[in-house]
């Protein structure tokens, strides 16, 4: 009787095992569900941590979407759209006076690179390699300048300068630097003041002699054009002879006798030109 018992439960255990095994799996996948995968997002490259395997996967980033990995493993995701820093800092002048830059980066990480970048700087490379090169080449090519020229003539090359500069240190560090733009520059009251007058000074100077070329290039028309007049007029003078004047006097007279108003006329005037008295009413 016990041994037909144990063989019944025996039986039962055998039927029911299958049952056991997937639903151990099952709550072992919802255990371990969050370990076993991950979503990387829109805009984003993942990095794999094999914790039996080497450690960091250099050579391989992981793209947006859906993937399985080893639940002792770790995959660190980074955005790899372009982000924007903005940092405000003071930097010396060639001459040794004070001022006050305010810039914008904007920077991504390089995707064939990220896996080299998180295992020699890590998630945090802004603030360990992106910020103190941007202050680095800021304050190395303000050092360069005047406060007159990097408030006024000089910013856009300034600008150029820090960019190229950041770039190059960026570019060892597995960091992209797509550009610098500098938003404010804010010198010392009185530097300012002086830079301003002396820059309004400079543009009435340059206004002034604006007008003077203005001017120049006036009375130097007016006199071409005096020059040809008195040609022209010692041409025409050096062409008309008495026989001349005679003919357009006969031309005139004729035209004048053809007029429906009555004239006075008389022939023979200084050197037989006729005289023209007036209309007769």
């Amino acid at each position: 009787m016990e041994y037909t018992q144990q063989s019944n439960n025996n039986n039962d255990l055998k039927k029911y095992t299958p049952f056991i095994i997937i639903g151990g799996i099952v709550l072992l996948l919802i255990i371990f569900w969050s370990r076993i995968t991950v979503t990387i997002p829109a805009g984003h490259g993942g990095v794999l941590f094999r914790l039996f395997g080497g450690g960091v996967d250099t050579e391989h980033t992981y793209e947006e979407g859906f993937h399985f990995i080893a639940p002792w493993n770790t995959m660190y995701v980074y955005e790899t759209r372009q982000q924007e820093t903005s940092e405000e800092m003071s930097a010396l002048s060639s001459n040794g006076l004070e001022i006050k830059i305010e810039f914008s980066t904007w920077y991504q990480p390089k995707w064939n690179e990220l896996g080299i970048l998180h295992a020699k700087i890590g998630t945090n490379y802004l603030n360990r390699v992106v910020i103190p090169a941007m202050r680095s080449a800021a304050r190395s090519v303000v050092g360069r300048y005047t406060p007159e020229q990097i408030y006024s003539t000089k910013r856009d090359a300034i600008q150029e300068e820090i960019f190229e500069e950041t770039k190059k240190l960026l570019d060892e560090k597995y960091v992209q630097l797509n550009q610098v733009l500098i938003r404010s520059v804010t010198l010392p009251p009185t530097i300012k003041s002086a830079i301003e007058s002396k820059l309004k000074q400079e543009q009435e100077a340059l206004e002034y002699e604006f007008k003077l070329d203005k001017a120049a290039q006036e009375a130097e028309r007016q006199r071409v054009e005096a020059e040809g007049k008195a040609k022209a007029n010692s041409i025409v003078s050096a062409s008309i002879t008495d026989k001349i004047l005679r003919d357009k006097g006969i031309e005139a007279t004729l035209k004048l006798a053809e007029s429906p108003n009555s004239k006075v006329v008389i022939i023979g005037g200084n050197d037989g030109m006729p005289i023209i008295l007036g209309d007769v009413k």
